[in-house]
């Protein structure tokens, strides 16, 4: 071999070992980040509907069947996704095209729309108090195929607040739902979901939501959509020994019951499925 082979043989193998070493730092210091940002929060799993009033990294997928009169419908993904913790108390959601299974043929099943979301934490205190507050600003793309997502896109800001008492804690998000157009037809709704949480034994968090939706404006104008809704969530299976891995499963259940006179179904049986890293 000559000597300008060999050298550029010993060059590529250390721009190799040199990427992989800047790999290696860069998720090293992105692990690092997201453990100090998350150690400063309560460790409150995420409710069925109710967003955590903190911040997650993990993958999640949903499935819920939304049951009415002679008839039911599946909402694969309920657009939920990949949620990151990509800066110090913030986070970056990009998530995945609900798939609409509506077993009618009068609506054809296909997908929903692309939503992201960046939050940030306000406030928050993991040991003591108990408690975080945050806010985020989501976006939806009408890229749902048929009927199954929006008539344009939209923007939805939103507050969260929680708080702790020792096994027992109550998280609350408000939101509003503001269309990027064809507004008389959308409306704007508000969202109000609260939900209190018990811990039981090691894993076990049986809780109770609500799930409201008022609306402003649109074919809805005036009405209100409730759910109450109980549910266990099993919270969280460690998949390593060492206390600073974070890789961990979370599962949980619950049904919607509607409570209000108006309300698009029935029932809403929702089952979950979270992986944190």
């Amino acid at each position: 071999m000559k000597r300008s082979e060999v050298l550029r043989t010993i060059v590529g193998v250390l721009m190799l070992v040199s990427l992989a070493t800047a790999q290696d730092g860069f998720f090293s210091s992105w692990e690092d980040r997201t453990r100090a940002t998350l150690a400063q929060q309560p460790s409150w799993p995420t409710a069925l509907f109710t967003s955590n009033a903190g911040l997650v990294q993990l993958v999640r997928f949903d499935a819920v069947r939304q049951i009415t009169t002679g008839t039911s419908s599946w909402n694969y993904g309920n657009s939920k996704g990949l949620d990151l913790v990509p800066w110090y108390k913030t986070e970056f959601d990009v998530t995945v095209p609900p798939y609409l299974e509506h077993n009618s043929p009068m609506v054809q099943d296909g997908f929903g729309d692309v939503s992201m979301l960046l939050k940030y934490r306000i406030l928050s205190d993991s040991e003591r108090h108990s408690y975080s507050v945050s806010a985020s600003v989501g976006g939806t793309i009408p890229t749902g195929s048929y009927t199954n997502g929006a008539r344009a896109g939209t923007i939805s800001p939103t507050a969260y607040g929680g708080k702790g008492f020792r096994k027992f804690d109550v998280q609350s998000t408000v939101s509003e739902t503001l269309p990027t157009g064809q507004t008389a037809k959308s409306g704007r709704p508000v969202t109000w979901n609260a939900v209190a949480q018990y811990k039981i034994g090691k894993f076990f968090w049986p809780e109770v939501e609500n799930n409201a939706t008022y609306f402003r404006g649109g074919p809805h104008d005036g009405k209100t959509q409730d759910f109450v809704t109980p549910g266990l969530m099993l919270s969280k299976f460690k998949l390593a020994h060492a206390a600073s891995n974070r890789l961990s499963l979370t599962f949980g259940a619950g049904e919607q019951i509607a409570t209000s006179h108006y309300h698009a179904y029935n029932h809403g049986l929702a089952f979950s499925t979270r992986f944190a890293f």
